[in-house]
């Protein structure tokens, strides 16, 4: 946002007001769109016509200005015979539409062949509904653009595919007991969301344990952090806090997180209990 002074000397100098800077791989994405436009001897509004979208966004796709999102690439693929060209770029794209400091696990995370994590404070982001996940979007502080909360929601939603991937990856989740009772949103939001967990808990691959809040000391105090085993069967931890987050990958560090983690899960709720609770939580807010 420009200051107030910026403003004036905006309209007495005649300076323009500077543009965000965008991603490199919206540009190059959207070079690539225009090129395989052009060889199918499409104008944009032809394209934007053929695949759904409006003549602006198919421009503003083309010149870098937004990223385009999945549905896009896969109408484009279709009517432009791009042969995978623009689907590779899809994952790329989508990581620039998560926050900067998260982009570098992001790109680890994709391809993980297990991932614990620790959560005192919030419904992961892997478990989140789009409404939960809008709602922490929409509370921040300071207050981000209505088109940033849109990219957030979308980037984060796009994650969740690591649920459901195949070769299945193995997630083990254990969340504070009092996260499922702190109001994100209304009431229905919380109901969605706790409905959502329960039916997570069905899964093979996911593992959801609570974390008693009258439980007393327990490692997790210091805080939520993830272990994660990449493809190439390397132990990577991850911490976050105030929007800066650090890759770990000292064996030494990794190795207590990984101590930590497995006496978290023996003294959280087992899955069934964990399960159970849920139920009883959302049916009482569904009341």
């Amino acid at each position: 946002m420009m200051s107030g002074a910026e403003e004036r000397e905006c309209r007495t100098t005649g300076r323009h007001k500077p543009e965000r800077e965008h991603p490199s791989v919206w540009s190059a994405y959207g070079k690539l769109v225009r090129l395989f436009r052009e060889q199918a001897r499409l104008t944009q509004q032809a394209l934007a016509d053929a695949i759904g979208y409006s003549l602006e966004q198919v421009a503003s796709v083309e010149q870098g200005r937004r990223p385009a999102k999945a549905a896009f690439t896969e109408a484009a693929e279709r009517v432009l015979g791009a042969g995978g060209a623009l689907k590779v770029l899809q994952e790329d794209v989508d990581r620039t539409k998560l926050p900067k400091f998260f982009r570098d696990f992001a790109s680890i995370e994709v391809d993980a062949v297990s991932r614990f994590s620790y959560d005192p404070l919030l419904i992961p982001g892997l478990l989140q509904t789009e409404a939960y996940a809008r709602a922490l979007f929409m509370a921040h502080c300071p207050a981000l653009e209505e088109e940033v909360i849109e990219f957030h929601t979308e980037a984060r939603l796009n994650r969740q595919q690591l649920l459901t991937r195949s070769p299945m990856a193995e997630l083990s989740f254990v969340i504070g007991e009092t996260v499922l009772t702190n109001p994100v949103g209304d009431d229905e939001v919380m109901c969605e969301q706790l409905r959502r967990l329960g039916r997570l808990t069905e899964r093979r691959n996911v593992s959801i344990q609570v974390m008693p809040a009258a439980h007393g000391f327990h490692p997790g105090l210091n805080g939520g952090f993830i272990v994660l085993e990449t493809a190439e069967h390397r132990q990577v931890g991850y911490v976050e806090s105030q929007e800066v987050g650090s890759v770990v990958s000292d064996p030494a560090q990794v190795s207590a997180f990984g101590i930590r983690y497995g006496k978290l899960r023996s003294q959280a709720l087992t899955p069934e209990e964990s399960a159970r609770l849920l139920r009883r939580l959302a049916g009482e807010a569904a009341v």
